[in-house]
């Protein structure tokens, strides 16, 4: 008969854990993961030393210095007690039993008849072993706790410790964090490589389901024993039954996961589209865009609201919104919500999106006066001078100022974790409703962009060829409302101010579309060339006339930022109709 080899639980030895530089420690963004990962190691040691340990004999082969001869030396070492066995696994172990009790307990009752007293007794019998049974339950239970507790700090401890290397993982690789499906490749790839190097290749669980499989099987074994001499004894009959039963449990099971991989795709589609009403999700998006024309028309009344200013200076970021993005943030942190529900909620994020200022300024300033002077000489005769002076004055500038921080930006502060990654679903997807804002140049695109040959006559002008050499290291970025940079990505100023400023062509600040046209000289569309501005207007409410912007390469084509930054053709309908002028930067 082969021996049962009990293994000892999990944690034979010190749990192990995570260790941690002090240049980790110093790093702010890692203080707080690494803080939980210590607590959590620390209750996980406490959890293992409350499981029950027993002594058992150690036999170590040494050999005597003196004579040469092997001997063994015998110690006591301290080990965890097993496992019990699980809550099923005890119940399936004493299934026979209850079994047995429950056919003698059923014949005793068709014996009672109306004995009265047989049937008390027999009832008092039976509400014996239930308090027995409920004794033993408990017990079990109470003999699991110290096991449970472990198990749990240990889940903890895990979830802690995959915290922090992932957010040490981002912070060596932070363009890796963008993409949802990228970052949820990322941290499966962790927890596959941090569970290899906690409980190595195998897992001992993996063991164990199979250890209690063979024990389940070897139960089954005895108590089917009888059935099988049934089997045989009547086998022709039988084998008719397991062939009609086979063809129904066939077709039973191809319904069945038919239905499952069904269920599971209608699941998928469901967790990653918008949960509110296409009218209320359009109404809604509409009424942040009616809120953003007022801010507008605020914007375009300075003047008259400030009156008696020498100079108005406009430091404004675009205005508007990707529709998508707002879909997916408010579906994200409500799950389902109309139009008259969240009017709260739209001003609260637009109030917090949009932040309008005005700052006075005073400048001394010198303007030349001519003036007079009369005056007598020795003789009596009077001469008129005339002269010039410098006389200070206050000139007086008000600087408006708009900032606009994307709704993207705010949902990474106002949002949960798991809202977050949430909304990351929603925006890769599109609420699986693209049909929407379709026809939305600033929705997003996936990533997909149209690509341009550039003839190569027009890359021999060495400015036009840095341009275009900076422009395509960003083709496919997506459009950011205020994005001024690659770690940002962009908004249609914000491309080229950049690609200006960094190819070297043109120092220009950071700038609106209406900015950079005020730098420019106008062209005839006739003598447009490669390198020159295109500029278009009535594409969103823009502050000024210009409302979008792009670097025009020839042929009929540009490189914009649109949804994503990509080659475009400006004769199309769309581009146009709100085409407004061609500029060339001085």
């Amino acid at each position: 008969m082969r021996q049962k080899n009990k293994k000892p639980f999990r944690p034979a030895g010190k749990v192990s854990r995570l260790t941690f530089t002090e240049e980790e420690r110093a790093d702010p963004d890692l203080e707080k993961p690494i803080k939980k990962a210590e607590r959590a190691a620390d209750k996980l040691e406490k959890a293992q030393e409350k499981i029950p340990k027993k002594k058992r004999i150690r036999a170590e082969p040494t050999i005597d210095s003196d004579t040469g001869k092997a001997k063994v030396r015998l110690s006591f070492e301290e080990v965890d007690k097993t496992k019990p066995v699980s809550k099923l696994s005890h119940r399936i172990k004493t299934i026979p039993e209850r079994e047995l009790l429950a056919k003698v307990h059923k014949e005793i009752r068709e014996g009672e008849e109306d004995n009265v007293g047989v049937e008390a007794a027999h009832k008092s019998e039976e509400g014996v072993e239930f308090v027995a049974r409920r004794i033993q339950s408990a017990n079990h239970s109470h003999k699991m706790k110290p096991y449970r507790r472990f198990l749990k700090a240990e889940e903890k401890t895990k979830k802690a410790e995959l915290n922090y290397l992932y957010k040490k993982n981002l912070k060596k690789s932070p363009q890796s964090s963008t993409n949802p499906i990228s970052r949820w490749q990322q941290k499966q790839a962790i927890k596959k490589e941090y569970l290899a190097a906690r409980y190595g290749k195998g897992t001992k669980s993996t063991k164990n389901t199979s250890q209690n499989m063979r024990k389940a099987v070897s139960k089954a074994k005895q108590v089917t024993e009888k059935t099988s001499q049934f089997i045989v004894r009547h086998r022709k009959g039988i084998l008719i039954l397991l062939i009609l039963s086979a063809i129904l449990l066939i077709l039973l099971w191809s319904a069945s996961s038919l239905s499952v991989m069904f269920e599971s795709s209608l699941k998928s589609f469901i967790g990653t589209s918008y949960t509110s009403e296409d009218e209320d999700i359009v109404a809604v998006d509409n009424d942040y865009t009616d809120l953003e024309r007022q801010l507008q028309g605020q914007i375009n009344n300075i003047e008259q609201d400030y009156p008696g200013y020498d100079e108005y200076q406009y430091h404004l970021d675009e205005i508007g919104h990707n529709p998508f993005t707002l879909a997916s943030y408010l579906t994200a942190k409500l799950q389902v919500y109309t139009r008259a529900d969240v009017q709260a909620e739209l001003r609260a994020l637009f109030d917090e999106q949009y932040t309008l200022t005005t700052q006075e300024e005073i400048e001394v300033r010198y303007r030349t006066e001519t003036r007079t002077r009369t005056w007598t000489d020795d003789e009596g005769n009077t001469h008129t001078d005339t002269y010039t002076v410098e006389v200070p004055y206050d000139y007086y500038i008000l600087h408006v100022i708009l900032k606009n921080k994307d709704i993207s930006i705010l949902a990474s502060n106002n949002l949960t974790d798991e809202q977050y990654e949430m909304f990351g679903v929603y925006m890769e997807t599109q609420g699986n409703k693209d049909y929407l804002f379709e026809g939305n140049i600033y929705a997003p695109s996936k990533g997909e962009y149209t690509d341009y040959d550039i003839p190569p006559d027009a890359l021999t002008d060495p400015d036009f060829a840095a341009l275009i050499q900076e422009s395509e290291k960003y083709l496919g970025y997506p459009y950011v409302w205020g994005g001024s940079s690659p770690s940002t990505s962009f908004d249609c100023s914000g491309f080229v101010c950049w690609v200006l400023k960094q190819s070297g062509v043109y120092n220009i600040g950071r700038t609106t579309a209406q900015g950079i046209f005020n730098q420019c000289a106008i062209i005839p569309p006739s003598e447009a060339r490669p390198g020159d501005i295109i500029f278009f207007t009535g594409t969103y409410a823009s502050s000024g006339a210009v409302s979008h912007v792009g670097i025009y390469v020839g042929n009929g084509m540009m490189i914009h930022c649109g949804n994503p930054i990509q080659y475009a053709s400006v004769n199309t309908a769309y581009w146009t109709e709100h085409f407004y002028a061609y500029g060339r930067l001085n």
